[in-house]
């Protein structure tokens, strides 16, 4: 992942959008009277709380509220304090003033609760689990009495993302881009793809071709830019994920056709792992597992109007999902039925990997409140307008015309 350039990108781009937010004017102005919108920063303070896996989004999440006029309190993940230190250093060096933005590691229960018990909190500016996501706005909406103002929620957060294959699809497009979907980064995105829905009729072309790409997939440490995937980030990641692994192993309705092994002896590897599964709605099928697990539902070619429902039915993410087709109506049929199921939506191409600028990134229903970061819908949430007329000429009397 390029840090740096999508840093950059996030920072120019969102120079552009707030231009275009100030720009947004009122349309009229009566005879001798000029009217105005002003965009003032939230009253108090934004707490920022970033992931490990974008050191982008940590800047992001610091850097477009204080864009937008707003002091910032940036608490980094403990497992990414470095890089997210490095870019707080450069945002420093380059002229942001001292305690706009405010870089504080530490204890993320003590510091939430400390925050969220001041009065001029204002906003929450996150990225993370959703579990995390929902006790935060529960205890914000327990504080409310507290606050000057009603705090602008701001979140992104998990995701159970699909890969759902058209009999008219191009199977080598569906087996490459299924690869880099689901393996690339780990599968440590919230955008990962985790789930495949394949008709029969293509299936074992498309078996084959995964399992030989998974087999194939290079893996070693992240300094050797040859490698396709490195380690997980923790010890914890790699339990977590490993136990998935182990309950596909055991369970019956579950096949690991690729992958399956894994070792902590040097480093939190997991191979990319491939799982076949006869019921739709299988724990790793319904569960976030952020790292490299696929699991497949291979489905009647005559029952895809009953499987785009089970897309929806699934899981209770929204966040991100592509479809693959050839056939141009379907994929404008299926696009349609689909609509509340991905915020972001892929046709042809691969659920994950969202550029700045391209695609603004972000999902709703337990995803997240999907304010795009990446556009100027993010940067609204971060100010507060104001509404101002000032008339040029005296009125000489209190009496309306139609009080004569």
């Amino acid at each position: 992942i390029d840090a740096a350039t999508e840093s950059a990108d996030f920072l120019r781009f969102n120079v552009k959008y707030s231009s275009e937010i100030y720009a947004q004017q009122p349309p009229c102005n009566a005879a001798g009277v000029w009217n105005r919108s002003e965009y003032r920063p939230l009253e108090g303070f934004v707490y920022a709380v970033s992931p490990f896996n974008f050191t982008a989004i940590g800047v992001n999440l610091a850097a477009a509220p204080a864009l937008m006029g707003n002091t910032v309190m940036w608490k980094p993940s403990n497992s990414a304090v470095l890089s997210n230190y490095v870019a707080y250093e450069i945002m420093r060096e380059a002229g942001v003033p001292d305690g706009v933005i405010q870089f504080v590691p530490g204890d993320a229960a003590s510091m939430t609760k400390q925050i969220f018990d001041h009065p001029e909190f204002a906003s929450l500016h996150f990225t993370g689990s959703t579990f995390v996501f929902k006790n935060m706005w529960k205890q914000i909406a327990s504080n409310i009495d507290k606050y000057r103002s009603y705090p602008r929620i701001v979140g992104e957060t998990g995701g159970k993302n699909y890969h759902l294959v058209h009999p008219s699809a191009d199977i080598a497009n569906v087996v490459n881009n299924t690869i880099r979907g689901a393996f690339e980064f780990q599968g440590q995105k919230c955008s990962a793809c985790s789930r495949l829905y394949v008709p029969k009729s293509k299936w074992a072309q498309i078996r084959d071709g995964l399992v030989a790409a998974a087999e194939s997939i290079k893996q070693g440490p992240v300094t050797d830019p040859a490698n396709f995937m490195g380690p997980v980030i923790n010890q914890a990641a790699y339990d977590k994920i490993t136990n998935y692994i182990e309950y596909a192993r055991n369970a019956s309705d579950c096949e690991i056709i690729a992958g399956g092994k894994y070792s902590d002896s040097e480093g939190f590897y997991i191979r990319p792992t491939i799982v076949v599964t006869t019921d739709p709605f299988t724990k790793t099928m319904k569960e976030e597992i952020f790292g490299p697990v696929l699991t497949v539902y291979v489905y009647e070619d005559a029952q895809i109007d009953s499987v785009v429902d089970l897309v929806g039915e699934t899981t209770p993410y929204g966040l991100t999902g592509a479809i693959f087709a050839e056939d141009r109506q379907a994929a404008v049929d299926l696009g349609a039925r689909l609509l509340h199921t991905a915020g972001n939506f892929y046709i042809n191409d691969k659920c994950t990997g969202a550029v700045v600028g391209q695609q603004p990134f972000g999902g709703a229903r337990a995803s997240g409140t999907n304010d795009k970061p990446g556009s100027a819908g993010l940067l609204q949430r971060f100010v507060s307008p104001r509404s101002i007329k000032e008339n040029m000429v005296p009125i000489s009397g209190f009496a309306y015309p139609s009080n004569q």
